[in-house]
């Protein structure tokens, strides 16, 4: 993991926004992690495509959580992972 993270910023999911606003994450490299704990069943959008939604949190803030929607692939891909995965 040290070799994985060196030259990298972690950057706490509950911390994600206040970052945001305050820093230009674009110009730099960084990481987070995240534990998913909800998710939403599959939906139709409005072209016909499925996508998913998973609430992420760093479980230090349980009341501060991310969604994130996965289109494509990465629905394809991912969407049978269980909620409680790393």
């Amino acid at each position: 993991m040290d070799r994985k993270m060196a030259n990298r910023k972690l950057i706490r999911l509950s911390q994600l926004k206040s970052k945001l606003a305050t820093e230009n994450l674009e110009e730099m490299d960084w990481v987070t992690f995240g534990v998913i704990v909800k998710k939403v069943t599959p939906q139709s959008a409005k072209n016909g495509r499925t996508f998913s939604i998973w609430r992420l949190n760093d479980l230090r803030d349980l009341n501060r959580c991310v969604s994130l929607f996965l289109f494509g692939d990465v629905h394809k891909e991912h969407w049978k992972t269980e909620q409680g995965t790393v």
